[in-house]
């Protein structure tokens, strides 16, 4: 293939880019030692990102696949991660790769430890600083993500940090590893259950069901060492910044109006709680302490009696639990404020309600024999009743973690879906 069967309207349409990510071991370097053999007569200038000073990454990639100086480039960034530290390193570099003009299209193969929307980001967006504006002569083709079906649930339940695994992005890097797993999940066009031999049948398909449900988009390929068809993960024309941005299971499921119980296969099943009444801080306080290790992932808006005016987020994946400030409820905003927002979004008027305005609580739950009755109940127990709701809300014990550095960053601003934390 070549840039001349592109040609539309006597111009060339920008290249095709294709980003591998993956947790460290998933076989993202074998997967692309398996594009590089079975390209075809397609010419890929290669980028690879490793977190050691030695670029071991490359160094697999030269050994196992014949490099052509005419056909083909591989770039190394070393020794920081192109989704932060090495960012102005991949604009550059990307730019230099198209303006060369002898290519078909591009492969990134990013960090184990790299996430996937900070990379999105520098295809999408102009870079002020460099002046770069990558989508003028490429275009990001397909995110794919490289699960290792033989080790997830090791990773995903251990609860070890990067930083424990000597894998951080500095000491500054407080992610755990379960987190990360579930970013690269929850963002992508194609993900790939790699090493599925290693695994049984009944097992791996849990797993794949697993993985439909926390992100339902994206196309799932299951492979052995890699072994993927070039045309599945290669000028697909697949990602689209706002479908991928809306894409993770609990953002659909949030968006339905109700939630309907879906049939369970393997196990695996889904909940969502709303409430327009406030949590009793010290009663949910005490759930967080016995969180059912049935949860696989828990994401949500939380309305918290104690802290009013600032809406809680709350981010649960595995053994890990992220909670802290979202930023201020639209009714707690200034008069004047308040009605910028209700003038601008007709479905927030509409569903605002006359004494609490915006605050409610938003949670979704994905488990695997999660009982969804028994665990509404619970969340039921920690809202306050009918009789505290009249009662001095500031007065309740509040034992959650303290908001009082968050609170520093967090500006006046609308609560939305997008409660990332």
């Amino acid at each position: 293939m070549s840039n001349s069967e592109w040609e539309v309207g006597g111009g060339y349409e920008p290249i095709p880019v294709t980003v591998l990510c993956g947790y460290l071991g998933s076989g993202k370097t074998t997967v692309l030692n398996h594009i590089l053999k079975q390209r075809g007569g397609m010419r890929v200038a290669v980028i690879v990102n490793d977190m050691s000073e030695v670029n071991i990454d490359a160094k697999l990639i030269k050994s196992g696949s014949a490099l052509s100086r005419t056909e083909e480039k591989l770039i190394e960034l070393s020794n920081g991660c192109i989704c932060c530290t090495l960012r102005d390193d991949l604009l550059q570099e990307v730019r230099r790769l198209t303006e060369e003009g002898r290519f078909d299209a591009i492969v990134i193969e990013s960090t184990g430890v790299g996430e996937p929307i900070p990379i999105a980001q520098t295809f999408t967006y102009m870079d002020d600083n460099l002046k770069i504006d990558l989508s003028e002569q490429c275009r990001l083709d397909t995110m794919v993500t490289v699960v290792d079906a033989y080790r997830f649930w090791h990773d995903f339940s251990s609860g070890d940090s990067l930083l424990e695994r000597q894998q951080a992005v500095g000491y500054e890097d407080e992610r755990d590893v379960v987190d990360l797993l579930i970013d690269q999940i929850e963002f992508c066009d194609v993900l790939l259950l790699n090493k599925c031999d290693m695994v049984q049948t009944e097992e791996l398909d849990q797993l794949e069901q697993l993985m439909r449900k926390l992100q339902p988009r994206a196309r799932i390929i299951r492979t052995v060492k890699g072994q993927v068809d070039v045309n599945d993960i290669l000028n697909t024309h697949l990602f689209n910044f706002e479908a991928a941005s809306i894409s993770p299971g609990w953002m659909q499921e949030l968006q339905r109006e109700e939630h309907t119980p879906e049939t369970e296969e393997y196990g695996i099943g889904s909940m969502v709680f709303r409430s327009r009444r406030p949590f009793h801080p010290e009663r949910l306080g005490l759930l967080f302490e016995e969180w059912p290790e049935a949860i696989i992932r828990a994401k949500g808006t939380l309305w918290i009696a104690s802290r009013n005016d600032i809406a809680a987020s709350i981010s649960q994946a595995g053994a890990s639990i992220r909670f802290g400030p979202a930023g201020y409820w639209i009714a707690a905003l200034p008069d004047d404020e308040r009605q910028i927002y209700l003038d601008a979004e007709p479905d927030l008027a509409a569903s605002w309600e006359p004494r609490w305005g915006d605050r409610m609580t938003e949670l979704v739950c994905i488990g695997i024999d999660l009982d969804r009755e028994v665990m509404n109940k619970r969340l039921e127990d920690c809202v306050l009743r009918v009789d505290e709701v009249e009662l001095d809300w500031s007065s309740f014990p509040d034992p959650l973690p303290s908001w009082d550095q968050a609170l520093e960053q967090v500006e006046m601003q609308e609560i939305g879906t997008d409660v990332s934390r």
